[in-house]
């Protein structure tokens, strides 16, 4: 029995007694956010979860996405990392009114992280973006925040509101990137939406963040928090798995000083109060270093001696992962793009979290890259937008900024592209002609629906899913033999039943392990539903049409 105690009290050391398990099993430690030290040279952020994983992996909050190795005992599938198709009639929205241009006469008309949301009260996509200020403002450079809506997030109008009459201006401070949040946990209907503004001011302070909110994201309030001195391209983003609001900062450090700081609360008030630059060497109770770039970084061929840096980070929760977005900058820096008249190089990259903290980057390649030919609306320094990805029907929408080679500014020409994916079609497992296999790890689940989202649509493509218990052993009556094969479809919400077998009602509180067979074709996801509709409890980051209002994928 005193063995036993000892033993109990090293693991509430080890794990902290106040230790935080997520929905997904992963057991966040005691001292949280983590504390890594400012590292000497360009490193790839260690992901723990991914060394150590919890001896059984629920499976209960959303789909579960392969992109990562977290989720996955052993294949010998090949992992195909999925870019983002450009819309054909890019840029979706573009300067064409004079108050979009700076007092030079720059055009800017796109979000600068800020956001792109679906909202479900009216059925409308809602954007927040970085306009000209040249209208009401006559300081050199001003810029201040627009808004604009559609009702299919493809055609954009841009409405006349009251702030400025006459204009879809609905924020007239200076700015640089900011943040707009749909909170959809809010209790006070007056804070529905939350606006993190990086506002500038040509003082001591220069850049800070101003938290106002607002019911309809068009009226905001007077500023309730302001952090102190901060650099620029500072962002925020919500983590539901840990209930915390983040800020991602801008960070100065040897590797780089386009690196990241992370600072989290459960209040968003008391996070903008206690955000501020760092000091090199100097610890903080709040703030901690993230990342910086790291040794697997995109160079630019043409400026292979530069080394790249992280311009921005954002970051949505999505089914049962967060999704982050890079801007990953390649250079040249300011004063070499200026000189030359083109934008300097930021491509959107991701990474994929499931605390909120660590993030595995698999690829490095870009998932939405620049097109450097003229006449190009993303040339060059593509930029992240909050509330990304919508979920329209089985595709996603993901908007970024992009810069065009304009002729007039180096670092104008700004405007708004839109790019689709395939609903969870970030990675996929692949076989080829020859059957492949993929054994996930332990499981528990409480549903009893088993849904895929894969394309078996080839000719000889097929997918059958075999159970297994804790031992690794075939279930009767759940056999690769049992299953009813899926073929000559490509879906992105299939049920999987077996012969006999409509449910998994009869395995409910077992551990089990699911294996795939598949041949010639794409597996991207998997999750056990309640209900025969499919939903999957996951995050819908952005929302869409149809979907619960309360950004769960439920009934």
């Amino acid at each position: 029995m005193k063995k036993k105690l000892l033993t109990i009290a090293a693991c509430a050391l080890t794990l902290g007694v106040n230790a935080q398990t997520l929905d997904n099993g992963i057991t966040l430690p005691s001292v949280w956010p983590p504390r890594y030290a400012d590292p000497t040279a360009p490193k790839e952020m260690p992901v723990p979860y991914l060394k150590q994983k919890p001896e059984v992996l629920p499976i209960n909050r959303g789909r579960q996405l392969f992109v990562d190795s977290f989720l996955i005992s052993n294949t010998n599938l090949t992992s195909v990392y999925h870019k983002a198709n450009y819309y054909d009639l890019n840029p979706v929205l573009k300067v064409d009114r004079k108050w979009e241009l700076t007092p030079e006469g720059y055009e800017y008309a796109a979000p600068f992280s800020d956001g792109i949301w679906y909202d479900d009260k009216d059925g409308k996509f809602k954007m927040w973006y970085l306009a000209g200020a040249g209208y009401v403002d006559t300081l050199k450079h001003s810029l201040y925040t627009c808004y604009a809506e559609s009702l299919d997030g493809k055609t954009w109008t841009k409405p006349s509101l009251d702030i400025v009459p006459g204009t879809n201006v609905v924020d007239t401070m200076n700015r640089d990137a900011s943040t707009v949040w749909l909170d959809r946990n809010e209790k006070d209907p007056s804070k529905r939406w939350k606006f993190f503004n990086v506002e500038y001011k040509p003082d001591y302070i220069q850049w800070q963040y101003v938290l106002k909110y607002s019911a309809d994201g068009i009226h905001w309030s007077k500023p309730v928090a302001q952090s102190g001195a901060v650099s620029d391209r500072c962002t925020a983003f919500y983590n539901p798995f840990t209930n915390k609001w983040v800020m991602s900062m801008r960070h100065h450090c040897k590797v780089s000083w386009r690196s990241r700081a992370y600072l989290e609360h459960a209040d968003p008030e008391e996070a903008v109060s206690l955000a501020h630059r760092l000091r090199e060497g100097v610890p903080d109770k709040h703030i901690v270093f993230w990342f910086t770039p790291d040794d697997k970084e995109k160079r630019h061929e043409r400026y292979p001696d530069v080394d790249p840096g992280i311009y921005n980070f954002d970051a949505i929760a999505y089914e049962s992962i967060m999704l982050g977005f890079y801007s990953q900058w390649q250079g040249p820096e300011n004063h070499i793009a200026r000189g030359l008249m083109i934008p300097k190089r930021n491509e959107i990259m991701l990474g994929y979290s499931r605390d909120g903290f660590h993030f595995a980057r698999p690829s490095h390649s870009p998932f939405m890259p620049v097109n450097e030919t003229d006449g190009a609306w993303n040339y060059g320094n593509m930029q992240s937008v909050n509330g990304v990805p919508l979920i329209v029907g089985d595709s996603l929408y993901i908007y970024s900024s992009g810069r065009s080679k304009n002729g007039v500014w180096w670092d104008a020409g700004v405007s708004t592209g839109l790019a689709t994916l395939r609903r969870d079609g970030f990675v996929s497992m692949r076989a080829g002609n020859k059957e492949g296999f993929l054994t996930t790890e332990k499981l528990s689940f409480d549903g009893k629906y088993f849904f895929v989202n894969a394309d078996v649509k080839a000719k000889g493509a097929q997918l059958k899913v075999e159970l297994l218990d804790a031992d690794g052993n075939p279930i009767p009556g759940f056999t690769k033999r049992d299953c009813v094969v899926m073929r000559g479809a490509d879906k992105t919400k299939q049920l999987i039943t077996w012969k006999g077998k409509q449910d998994l009602g009869e395995l409910k509180g077992r551990t089990i392990r699911a294996k795939f067979y598949l041949t010639r074709g794409d597996l991207y996801a998997f999750w056990v539903s309640p209900w025969t509709s499919g939903e999957s409890r996951g995050y819908t980051a952005g929302g869409g049409p149809g979907l619960n209002a309360s950004g769960i994928d439920t009934k």
